[in-house]
């Protein structure tokens, strides 16, 4: 005779403890897998995001689903291998149905990213030239400023549309779409 599995209940779901045991042991390997190939696969951004985070070693840090994220006071936000750093101002307009409000995009701007950091797992070496640099020049050259400002969203050029998909799709969690960020 089967022994009869015990459900647990709690505040995130009621599932049998083996199933809610093997779903901790996924979690963690696939944390260890995703730190493993950012510290491997995707050495060049990882390192140069470890540099980076002693820099700012003094800031907030937190963990989010294996990356470590600095929360800094710049005004912009960039993803290096297995670090992410993340303006404390966060707002952007948002439009719904014609209204535009501005609002706080801390979360979305986390996911979107980390999204980021599945771009790097995929290229590793070629994260850099083939989305970092197309990326910073899309945030930062006055012209692509002119157009964001004149209603083009942050998300039309196609490593941000990327990004937003991938850490949406890996984190179950909204990102930047729709927003004049």
């Amino acid at each position: 005779m089967e022994k009869e599995e015990r459900t647990v209940m709690n505040e995130e779901t009621a599932l049998p403890e083996k199933q809610r045991a093997f779903g901790k042991a996924a979690g963690f390997i696939r944390k260890f897998f995703y730190v493993l190939f950012q510290c491997t696969w995707s050495f060049p951004q990882t390192l140069v995001g470890l540099i980076v985070f002693i820099a700012n070693i003094r800031r907030k840090h937190f963990f989010y689903h294996g990356s470590v994220v600095t929360v800094w006071d710049s005004g912009s936000s960039v993803s290096l291998g297995l670090f992410l750093f993340v303006t404390r101002n966060a707002f952007g307009i948002v439009s719904r149905r014609g209204a535009a409000r501005r609002v706080d995009l801390s979360r979305e701007l986390l996911v979107h990213e980390y999204g980021h950091t599945i771009q790097s797992l995929v290229l590793g070496p070629l994260y850099l030239p083939v989305i970092g640099l197309p990326s910073v020049l899309w945030a930062n050259r006055p012209k692509n400023i002119a157009l964001r400002r004149a209603g083009m969203p942050y998300s039309a050029y196609w490593t941000e549309n990327s990004a937003n998909r991938l850490g949406e799709r890996a984190t179950k969690e909204a990102s930047l779409r729709g927003t004049k960020y």
